[in-house]
């Protein structure tokens, strides 16, 4: 009887095998990016930039930097793991090559970041249309979430600085399309600025929510079913006016500073006054509030028809109260145009705008950690790299996953999905992947293999 030795059974290895294929899960993105035909959009996108008796298709190498960016690189030559698997991802660019249509895009500045804004946003309709009820504007309206993210460097890179929170980096706006309770969110805007742009700055804001528009349908570019959501950096009269304009007239629920206006009118609010807040289920929460405040502070400078909304609640254990907090309770307040509803609904829809965070970590885990390339032409470039990544991995648990699934984040799906190994088979002129029966999410994969099939192929 042998003895053994630790816990793990010992196991020879070596190289020079064949049959198998690697990160075989990612056929989920590539057949997402066929049926939807985000390749043909990009393609004929960026046709200008493709030079006479070249080889690779600029479009192709693009989404080939995204779909690797999707299975978690974090730089250009993390396409490699997609050159590896030519069967399941097609001939892939050299790095060399990579480099210069990245270079080229980014000296063509703002034409070249229209050009893929322009075939996003055609494609992104097309998917909304695939998802049917599934999609993000089922019932007529859209939530579009606005906020900052910091995002370090550890080089001397250009427009590099010192961040309000003493770190040193950039300071980029995104703008993610909310999925609600039972999807995750998509990238329509990412506005790359210094590490010193500041969190209020209401240009910034306006730009940022001009970009997200452009990438809705045209139904949903105006009106009041399209609901702009940010926190307290959004809450200046310049981008509220912008939000109000007549001829835009957007909704919106932008959180507020306290100030002393604010907090004198909290003081006057009488107890009865008061009502219940919900919690995420939509349930009364113990210890926290919501009241109205629009007739008590000077609004006359402010949008005709916002109204303010304040909330107070017992602060979790270890939380910092501010000068600006009554009698112990944590104070937050809020502006809207809605009309009518309970005020306990608005304050939940508003703090719905957490979710965006939940976007912003996936982001980070999908490229956004570090920005790669030194000159910020060139990293506004990978942003777009970063959001064609982000937009895959929505819209294939859009189109192809149910139930909890549909709300994995990025980590989950590589952890479960996209890093599935599969056998090749060539037969009858086809390429089967078989995946192994032991993995547990194997069921998953191939039925979500299936939906995607039965969708109509575009054009």
């Amino acid at each position: 009887m042998s003895k053994r030795i630790g816990l793990y059974p010992r196991v020879r290895v070596e190289g020079g095998g064949r049959g198998v294929v690697s990160q075989a899960g990612a056929v989920l993105l590539a057949e997402t990016v066929r049926k939807v035909g985000l390749d043909t959009a990009i393609s004929q996108a960026l046709a200008p930039w493709r030079k006479q008796r070249t080889v690779h298709d600029p479009g192709k190498v693009l989404l080939d930097v995204a779909l690797a960016t999707a299975l978690g690189g974090d730089c250009l030559a993390d396409v490699a793991m997609l050159r590896a698997e030519p069967d399941v991802f097609g001939p892939v660019a050299s790095d060399p090559t990579v480099s210069r249509l990245v270079d080229a895009l980014a000296a063509a500045g703002p034409k070249a970041l229209t050009a893929i804004h322009t075939a996003r946003a055609e494609v992104r309709t097309r998917v909304w249309e695939l998802a049917g009820t599934n999609g993000p504007a089922a019932d007529g309206s859209v939530i579009v979430d606005i906020d900052g993210v910091l995002v370090h460097a550890h080089s001397e890179k250009q427009d590099a600085t010192a961040t309000w929170k003493e770190t040193f980096g950039h300071h980029p706006l995104v703008a993610f399309v909310d999925h609600g309770q039972d999807g995750s969110g998509e990238p329509v805007a990412a506005l790359l600025r210094p590490g010193n742009a500041g969190s209020n700055t209401a240009s910034d804001h306006i730009e940022t929510a001009q970009l997200a528009l452009a990438q809705l349908p045209k139904a949903l570019r105006r009106g009041r079913q399209t609901l702009i959501r940010t926190d307290s950096a959004g809450g200046t009269h310049a981008f509220l006016d912008w939000l109000s304009r007549p001829g835009r007239w957007l909704s919106y629920s932008v959180g507020m500073t306290i100030t002393d206006a604010i907090h004198q009118a909290v003081l006057k609010i009488p107890k009865k006054a008061w009502t219940p807040a919900y919690d995420s289920g939509g349930t009364e929460r113990p210890g926290a509030w919501v009241a109205e405040i629009t007739d008590m502070p000077d609004l006359s400078t402010w949008p005709k028809g916002m109204r303010l909304v304040v909330r107070k609640e017992r602060p979790h254990p270890g939380a910092q109260l501010r000068f600006t907090d009554l009698d112990g309770l944590r104070l937050t307040c809020f502006a809207t145009n809605t009309t009518g509803g309970q005020l306990a609904d608005l304050e939940l829809r508003h703090r719905r705008r957490a979710r965006c965070e939940d976007r912003i970590r996936g982001a980070r885990d999908t490229g956004l950690r570090n920005l790669p390339l030194h000159d910020t032409a060139q990293n506004r470039i990978w942003l777009e790299i970063v959001s064609l990544a982000l937009d895959l991995l929505a819209w294939m648990p859009m189109l192809a996953l149910t139930g909890d699934t549909r709300r994995w984040e990025p980590k989950k799906l590589r952890l479960r999905l996209f890093t599935a190994a599969a056998q090749l088979v060539n037969t009858g002129r086809r390429h089967w992947l078989r995946f192994t029966a032991r993995w547990p999410w194997t069921d998953v994969i191939t039925h979500a293999i299936d939906r995607l099939h039965t969708l109509p192929n575009p054009g």
